[in-house]
């Protein structure tokens, strides 16, 4: 679980550094500033991070599926790194097409944009309703699948475990006990099980409310001419669906309590290393003679004056 964890908050990564950033450059300068080469890969990573937050959820949610309906089987690291890892190349695969769709054009006012270029009239219909089937329909298709079936197994749990502890509370008292014990063992499994469930759909339910008003409009504004164009619905739903990537490590933090300890317990180990070996440093250096100081001093004015920019 913590496997599928960590490549989703790189996937967010992905989405924040090569999706948000320069898309926020980008509104500040108003043109693309840089080559073709740029423009094309700038474009073609932002849809892997599309793609790899959408497909590493949708990788979580089939582990947590198989983990409640099938309790038996064992998952191996290898079968979840080869799931990842041809998640990972499914999700540059389908970006592929980003590398012909953008370059760098002209267009008003004799400038040089970052621009698509698409066969006309239906070239930008195809394209907005393949990412939108691809990136949100088919995965919320499966994801609720996925979430029918843990809730109708989770039912079905209870309602064993109740018919359990009603026949174990008509036994005797001896047998009472040791069979308390493993149903009350059974009960903290379950309860681990489906606290990762309760994360994993909360990650769900965020995705859905982020990526549904971003997708609504664009299909809008590809398959109706007389669509209002302007920008600021395009900003505010791109700045929501980007929001999903951000709400991730806060689920995470709230689900998983622990994480945010192990993190603070290493940053003050750390901290406290290098406050050690600071301390160390002075004083070895506080324990040398005056010539040494020397020349340390005539070392470090040396350096400044190397360093230093002329003047002439």
């Amino acid at each position: 679980m913590y496997f599928f964890m960590k490549h989703l908050s790189i996937a967010d990564l992905v989405v924040a550094i090569f999706q948000v950033l320069p898309q926020l450059i980008w509104d500040i300068t108003f043109r693309f500033k840089g080559p073709d080469y740029l423009c094309r890969l700038i474009k073609y990573l932002q849809v892997v991070g599309m793609f790899a937050s959408t497909y590493m959820l949708l990788l979580m949610s089939l582990d947590r599926c198989l983990a409640i309906c099938q309790p038996l089987r064992s998952l191996h690291q290898r079968s979840d790194r080869l799931s990842v890892l041809l998640t990972w190349v499914v999700c540059l695969l389908f970006s592929i097409p980003q590398l012909q769709i953008f370059s760098m054009k002209n267009v008003s006012h004799g400038g040089m944009d970052c621009w698509a270029t698409f066969i006309q009239p239906w070239g930008p219909k195809a394209y907005v309703t393949w990412m939108t089937l691809t990136v949100y329909i088919i995965p919320v298709i499966v994801l609720s699948v996925c979430y029918g079936l843990i809730s109708f197994k989770i039912w079905q749990n209870v309602k064993l475990k109740t018919v359990h502890e009603t026949s174990v509370s008509l036994t005797s008292s001896n047998s009472h006990g040791g069979t308390l014990s493993r149903v009350s063992s059974i009960k903290l499994i379950s309860k681990a099980k489906i606290r990762t469930v309760k994360m994993t759909f909360i990650i769900v339910l965020a995705f859905i409310m982020c990526w549904t008003p971003y997708f609504i409009v664009q299909m809008w504004l590809a398959w109706d001419e007389n669509a209002p164009k302007e920008d600021w619905t395009f900003i505010i739903t791109t700045l929501l669906a980007s929001l999903n990537s951000c709400c991730n490590p806060w689920i995470y933090m709230l689900f998983t309590g622990h994480l945010f300890h192990d993190l603070l317990h290493r940053f003050l180990c750390c901290s406290s290393r290098y406050l050690k070996a600071r301390q160390g440093c002075d004083l070895s250096v506080s324990k040398k003679s005056n010539s040494s100081t020397f020349v340390l001093s005539l070392k470090s004015s040396s350096q400044r004056s190397f360093t230093q920019p002329s003047t002439a």
